[in-house]
């Protein structure tokens, strides 16, 4: 998503994997992301040249491979 990967403000300068979104007040998106080497966690707001796609994969990925069982979430009782 960016043609410069790694955060430019961080001292390790590795590779930010992209891990989630975040739907801000008004509606705006932002890409939830992890340092590939120290692990911190942080947001860029999209910007209008990002992949739709590629975003709305990420955003789907929990419905997609959620975190726990969802069959076990059904009621039991009929």
């Amino acid at each position: 998503m960016d043609t410069q990967p790694g955060d430019r403000a961080s001292l390790c300068k590795a590779s930010m994997e992209p891990i989630g979104i975040e739907v801000r007040a008004g509606g705006e998106w932002a890409v939830i992301h992890r340092c590939t080497a120290c692990q911190k966690i942080g947001t860029n707001r999209i910007a209008g040249d990002d992949d739709e796609r590629v975003l709305l994969a990420l955003a789907l990925r929990p419905i997609a491979n959620p975190a726990f069982p969802i069959d076990s979430l059904r009621s039991t009782s009929a």
